[in-house]
C-alpha cells in the first residue's frame, strides 16, 4: 500500500480546497493510475476477444499495405 503525506489547503471557511503532495508521491500516484488504466484497457479487450490470432509477419504486411494504400 502506498503511503501518502497530503497536506491541505483550506479555504476561507475552513472546507479543504486544495492537496498538496511531495513529488515523489504524486508521480507514484500518477504511474499507479496508468497501469490501472492499462489493466482495465486490457480486460476490456479480453472481453471481446474471439481468440483469432495471425503471425506477426502477416500483421506487418496488413500495416504497410494499409500504409501505401493512405494518401500522403
Amino acid at each position: 500500500m502506498l503511503t501518502v503525506h497530503p497536506q491541505y489547503i483550506k479555504d476561507n471557511n475552513g472546507n479543504k480546497s486544495f492537496v498538496i503532495l511531495p513529488a515523489n508521491e504524486f508521480e507514484t500516484i500518477m504511474e499507479e493510475l496508468e497501469e490501472l488504466d492499462d489493466i482495465q484497457l486490457y480486460d476490456e479487450v479480453m472481453k471481446n476477444d474471439s481468440g483469432e490470432r495471425i503471425p506477426m509477419e502477416e500483421a506487418f504486411k496488413k500495416i504497410e499495405a494499409n500504409r501505401n494504400q493512405k494518401p500522403k
